[in-house]
């Protein structure tokens, strides 16, 4: 996969640390020329740095996701630089983690009303804006890739209902952009990342009860939590699959993507695969003795996911 998407040209955006840094480190690996953006240049220029040293070439690009001139800026520099071309944009760019740990436990209504845009303007209304200024660099050369980076939390409860409902839009987004940009050779995908091992998380850990309560409330198992490079290996494997039209609309999870694609975490475990029954089985009080009882391959159906989610 070394040179697997040389000459190809993307864009990552909120890259300087995270999900999106990891992104740009495989995209890099994979050979790619890489544009990633973020709000300070000193984090910009430091991921940089370490994904140009994997391969490819890395551009930092100042930019504030909820600013469409920023973002028409972003996108003018990658047309001038790259004679039109785009072939990937990840719209990765989030500011809502701050605000949501402020909040943790509290009710809508007893958070302040602003949340809503600390968590949705830069994590949802500036995937549009990308997605809109991306779209019209693809469609004239009919063909490339969108990935919008959302989690189950657009399925089933997680954190607070902003976060739900952002992430929701985010999955719908995808299917709507998607059925769109079809005719024209372009895909569109929502990926949903596991648990993530993010500098933040782990610096949270540190120094704040807060972080541990959040993952103590909603069962989760940071001992088995992915790496940022995961998300990477998942877009570089979109990517390069000559049939991705066919996964276009789709929520994509990321345990999924590593079972089609065959990848493993950079630091060589399986994936975890969040969907498997006995995965399920251990976060439900009174039976998760049961999860070690159950081979690896039964997973829950998708069709019962949905219903789970008692929308219907």
């Amino acid at each position: 996969m070394a040179a697997a998407m040389k000459g190809q040209v993307c864009v990552v955006t909120g890259a300087s640390r995270g999900i999106g840094r990891g992104i740009a480190l495989q995209l890099c690996e994979a050979g790619a020329t890489v544009y990633i953006t973020g709000r300070h240049q000193d984090t910009l220029q430091a991921t940089a740095q370490e994904a140009q040293a994997r391969g490819g070439r890395c551009v930092p690009v100042v930019c504030d996701s909820s600013q469409e001139s920023e973002v028409q800026s972003l996108f003018e520099q990658v047309d001038r630089e790259q004679n039109g071309r785009l072939d990937v944009l990840v719209n990765n760019a989030y500011a809502g983690v701050q605000a949501l740990m402020n909040h943790f436990g509290k009710e809508f209504w007893n958070c302040p009303a602003s949340i809503w845009d600390d968590v949705n303007n830069v994590g949802l209304r500036g995937h549009y804006l990308c997605s809109v200024y991306g779209a019209r660099m693809m469609v004239p050369a009919g063909r490339g890739l969108i990935v919008i980076i959302s989690s189950a939390g657009g399925l089933k409860y997680l954190f607070n209902a902003a976060y739900g409902v952002g992430k929701a839009a985010c999955d719908r987004m995808a299917a709507d952009c998607a059925l769109e940009l079809r005719r024209h050779g372009v895909s569109y995908v929502s990926l949903w990342p596991g648990l993530v091992q993010t500098e933040l998380l782990m610096e949270r850990l540190k120094t704040d009860k807060t972080a541990d309560s959040v993952l103590k409330k909603f069962q989760m198992d940071l001992s088995t939590a992915e790496t940022t490079e995961v998300s990477g290996k998942c877009v570089v494997a979109l990517a390069t699959d000559p049939n991705i039209l066919s996964l276009s609309g789709k929520v994509l999870p990321s345990c999924d993507l590593a079972r089609r694609y065959g990848f493993r975490d950079v630091d060589g475990r399986p994936v975890q695969d969040y969907l498997s029954v006995s995965s399920a089985l251990s976060r439900v009080s009174g039976v998760g003795w049961l999860a070690s009882y159950l081979p690896g391959f039964l997973r829950v159906p998708k069709w019962l996911l949905t219903l789970s989610s008692g929308k219907f």
